[in-house]
């Protein structure tokens, strides 16, 4: 390879690289926006008197699949009523 089609290969590796690095900070940014944006909605949740705390949980067990959520609240209830709690 001549110095030429070295130095191209570099140039090009170097544009690459920093691309995947201005994307990577592109997503960040919007990350963080998406994060302010939330706690924007849980602040205004708690001002109309919602429990933030409470609607976080809903939100996690949304995201999981119902049969683990029923098998999960049964062996609490289990728990529960074996330590005299339910």
């Amino acid at each position: 390879m001549n110095q030429s089609a070295s130095d191209a290969a570099y140039s090009f590796a170097a544009e690459e690289l920093r691309q995947f690095i201005e994307q990577y900070e592109s997503l960040e940014a919007e990350k963080k926006d998406i994060t302010e944006r939330q706690k924007e909605v849980m602040a205004e949740a708690k001002a109309r008197g919602y429990d933030t705390k409470v609607m976080r949980k809903v939100i996690a067990l949304r995201k999981r699949d119902r049969d683990d959520i029923a098998e999960e609240e049964a062996l609490l209830e289990m728990y529960k009523a074996a330590l005299g709690m339910a």
